[in-house]
């Protein structure tokens, strides 16, 4: 779950349980909950129960590393799409089986993606702490979950030592300026999708362009996901339905294919590096 991701940004992911619960306005659109449950029936979202994966799932990295071994590559592995590694309603015991994997396939970058990063440090230390391959990253929607999100994470890089961290700003619902002292080392931004009955906010284009110019100033890596439904009505034409922000700035409905990955012009697809 899944064979060579459809995220710009990792080349697998890996699902070693299922289901959430919504903690931020990052989480109003949650596309795995959308698909999970809404779609699929398979979890239910919330204050129940979270679902573990079957074998075949868990036996996935295992084919992903001796294929990395064979080609002397180290693919990144987002885990978890469907859940949050980080959350204190799982069973610690999946975690430390989690993590146990991760630490069995070193050639595998694992990107640890969370909505709660203040657990990162406490759960980790509870289940034999962080596998070396790991690299730690936060969600932040907007300046107050950057604020606190990103420092944090910060605090976990000083405890843990990851390969690196990385912040996603997606869904971006807001201006967001980062610190310095905060500034992970790649950021991650994307406008968000349509999900079940849940109708995507536009993002303004500035506040892309000033995320891209933030990283480039401070040495991190950027990647530019996706626009989301919504684009500049200067870089996409067509119909569709408009809005204005409070400077005028106007965007257009067009749907996630016709918005595309780009910033001006520019696709933006830069990576972290790390060591053979």
């Amino acid at each position: 779950m899944a064979e060579n991701s459809a995220i710009s940004w990792t080349r697998h992911t890996w699902n070693p349980w299922m289901g959430c619960t919504k903690v931020s306005p990052a989480c109003d659109g949650c596309y795995a909950e959308a698909l999970m449950d809404k779609r699929y029936g398979k979890v239910q979202w919330g204050n129940a129960p979270r679902v573990r994966t079957g074998k075949h799932t868990w036996n996935d990295p295992f084919r992903w590393q001796r294929q990395a071994e064979k080609d002397g590559d180290r693919p990144f592995v987002f885990c978890a799409s469907l859940a949050d590694i980080f959350d204190n309603q799982v069973d610690p015991q999946w975690r430390a089986d989690a993590f146990e994997v991760m630490r069995e396939t070193p050639s595998l970058v694992y990107l640890l993606l969370t909505k709660r990063p203040q657990n990162i440090v406490k759960l980790s230390d509870a289940v034999g702490g962080l596998p070396a391959n790991a690299a730690l990253g936060a969600t932040c929607e907007d300046q107050p979950r950057a604020d606190k999100n990103l420092s944090a994470l910060k605090g976990a890089k000083i405890e843990l030592s990851p390969l690196f961290t990385f912040g996603s700003f997606e869904p971006l619902l807001g201006e967001i300026l980062i610190p310095p002292a905060i500034m992970p080392d790649w950021v991650i931004t994307g406008g968000e999708t349509d999900q079940g009955g849940h109708k995507a906010r536009p993002t303004h284009p500035k506040w892309f362009r000033s995320l891209r110019d933030q990283a480039a100033r401070h040495g991190a890596a950027y990647h530019h996901k996706q626009n989301g439904e919504w684009v500049s009505v200067s870089e996409v034409d067509g119909p569709g339905a408009h809005f204005t922000f409070y400077d005028g700035t106007t965007v257009r409905r067009v749907g996630k294919k016709l918005s595309g990955r780009e910033i001006e012009g520019v696709t933006h697809d830069a990576f972290p590096a790390v060591a053979p």
